[in-house]
This record gives structure tokens, C-alpha cells and sequence, in this order.
């Protein structure tokens, strides 16, 4: 599949994919891998959270290296990206939520700081943080960053709803599906600011991930349905990798 765009075409290509439907999708298979794949290494290979989200991190600093070193975008790299995103983002969430004891509430509200000052910095550096200004080595720098934290507060944000407020994972699915059933709606319905609604629709579809993961793979006696983390994890990969290889993947462009 070709990412070149003909000559004459009146537009600049991002190094993002175009938000469709298919990006939604995919994403929140990545996110629930990402749950899932990152508990294969924490905790049934007992390696735990630090030594998982050290592994898983210099998995998705790699990725982004030569995400931002290539000139133009790759769905391949992309989504790979992103699933090294989700599942660093599970573990160091978990790191920061259990092994150092400041708690589900604690962790969603410093990353949610660390979300909004990312997303401010980004916004007073560069004047866009929209998905088409990901177009120069700064910029996908701020978004990398950005998806960071974006998936690591997913992953503190579903558990602190799940657990901390007893909601169970079926409980959390019906939260943040309906929570984005409201977006969905804000984005037919209204002229409410595009970006903001990306980037709300992008947290949730994590947490949401999140739950999902854990509903699969947590035992029955917590609500799960205990399937296997290995199992799991390479069915979701193969889903994932079909959808890339089947769906338009098209670098996000904006008009000159």
C-alpha cells in the first residue's frame, strides 16, 4: 500500500492515520492487548511492574525512535507504536498505583495532570495539537509523549472505576462505552471543538481497553472469565494485524 499522495494534491500528510472508524476499532483492540499483554509479563511471568514496565519501555522508546526517523507515516510502525504504548502504560500505571502505594485515585489524578500539562506545553510550543500538525519531529515528539500519558491514565482510570468504586469490570465497560457513546453523539450532533473530542475519545477508548482486558483475563471468583493472558494476547495481535493489513490506512492530511 502505497502513503505517497499524486502530485498536484493540494495537501501535507501527517505522520498520524486518518481518524475513521477503522482507527477506533483497532485502537481498542491495542488497548486491550496492551492490558492483557502487559499482565502476561507482570504477573504470570511474575517479573513484576518494575521490571515489566523497564522491558516494555525501552520496547516503545525504540519504536519511537524510528517512528519519528521515518519521513513519511507507516500503519506498521504505527500501530506497533501503539501497542507498546498500551502495555507500557498498563505496567507503569500499575507500578505507580500498587508498588508505590499512592492508589488507583492518587495515580488517575497526577496522570491526568501529566496529560493536561503535555497537552498545554504542546499546544504553547507549537499553536496546534490536532492529529494533521503531526507533521515535523517537535510535533510527534509532544503527541508521543501525549499518547503516553494518555494510556497510562487509561489504565489507572478503568481500574479506579472498576475496583475503587466497585463497579466491576462489566460495570466499567457500560461507563466508558456509554461515555463515549456521548462523544460520538457531541461529535453528529454539535459543532463542539474537534480536537478536544479526539483527544477525550482517545483516553477513554483506553480505560475501557482496560477493562475489557482484565474481564477477560481476571479469575471468575473477581468477575473475570480467566482466560488464558498468552492466549489472549496472540489472538488480539492477530486481530490487529488482519484489521491494519485490511482497513484504509491513511496518513491524517490538512489543505495548505
Amino acid at each position: 500500500m502505497s502513503n505517497a499522495f499524486p502530485a498536484g494534491d493540494e495537501t501535507r500528510s501527517s505522520k498520524v492515520p486518518e481518524i475513521v472508524l477503522g482507527f477506533w476499532i483497532v485502537k481498542i483492540l491495542a488497548t486491550t492487548l496492551g492490558e492483557i499483554g502487559g499482565d502476561a509479563v507482570t504477573m504470570s511471568m511474575n517479573l513484576g511492574y518494575l521490571v515489566g514496565t523497564m522491558i516494555f519501555a525501552v520496547v516503545f522508546v525504540l519504536f519511537v525512535r524510528v517512528q519519528i526517523g521515518l519521513p513519511r507515516f507507516n500503519p506498521w510502525l504505527y500501530w506497533g507504536t501503539i501497542v507498546a504504548s498500551t502495555t507500557v502504560g498498563t505496567t507503569l500505571a500499575d507500578f505507580a498505583d500498587r508498588s508505590l502505594g499512592i492508589g488507583y485515585t492518587g495515580g488517575t489524578t497526577l496522570l491526568l495532570s501529566l496529560l493536561l500539562g503535555s497537552l498545554f506545553a504542546w499546544h504553547r510550543t507549537t499553536g496546534d495539537i490536532s492529529v494533521t500538525s503531526v507533521r515535523d519531529r517537535r510535533s510527534e515528539w509532544f503527541y508521543w509523549i501525549t499518547i503516553t500519558f494518555s494510556q497510562t491514565l487509561g489504565t489507572a482510570l478503568g481500574d479506579w472505576v472498576a475496583d475503587t468504586h466497585g463497579m466491576g469490570y462489566t460495570g466499567g465497560m457500560l461507563v466508558f462505552g456509554g461515555l463515549l457513546a456521548v462523544v460520538l453523539v457531541l461529535y453528529v450532533a454539535t459543532r463542539a471543538n474537534r480536537t478536544t473530542l479526539f483527544w477525550v475519545a482517545f483516553v477513554l477508548t483506553r480505560p475501557l481497553g482496560a477493562v475489557v482486558g482484565d474481564f477477560l483475563d481476571k479469575p471468575l471468583a473477581k468477575g473475570g472469565l480467566d482466560l488464558s493472558r498468552y492466549t489472549g494476547s496472540l489472538v488480539l495481535l492477530a486481530a490487529i494485524v488482519l484489521l491494519v493489513a485490511l482497513l484504509p490506512q491513511r496518513p491524517a492530511r490538512v489543505a495548505h
